[in-house]
């Protein structure tokens, strides 16, 4: 049947990709599918902004910083929730997605500058070694 875009087809059908050194900004992932397994190389060639020209880039995985205790919205939070009357703001428990989106942070080469390139939702995400294939004792990386 058709779905809510109109596309004809079975319905969370999941297709597995092997990412290669050609990562464009989300296009090489569709802007709809979910990717079961990616793997990035450690290095990339890709252009820099700051340079003009392509150099080669090391590629690690974002990850967020921990949370300001003297960001604005904390210290609200925080005011609002001093003294009695309990949870005073909605903790969300709905969760819908399984996946969180993956994003690369590309540091270049020549003049250490830091770009970040999301390339959507995987399911796995692996920097350095071939989609699928693990070496023995090699820990996992998500």
């Amino acid at each position: 049947g058709e779905d809510e875009f109109g596309d004809v087809g079975s319905e969370g059908a999941v297709e597995e990709l092997e990412c290669t050194c050609d990562v464009g900004g989300g296009s090489a992932f569709g802007t709809r599918g979910l990717v079961a397994m990616v793997s990035c190389p450690k290095t990339m060639n890709t252009h820099c902004k700051k340079c003009r020209q392509h150099n080669t880039h090391k590629v690690s995985q974002y990850k967020a910083g921990q949370a300001s205790l003297v960001a604005q919205g904390k210290r609200r939070y925080d005011r609002k929730q001093r003294g009695f009357g309990g949870q005073t703001k909605p903790i969300f428990h709905k969760k819908a997605k399984v996946t969180k989106k993956t994003t690369l942070r590309l540091t270049c080469g020549e003049c250490k500058s830091v770009w970040q390139r999301c390339i959507g939702r995987t399911k796995s995400f692996t920097l350095g070694t071939a989609a699928g294939k693990t070496n023995k004792g090699e820990a996992l990386q998500y």
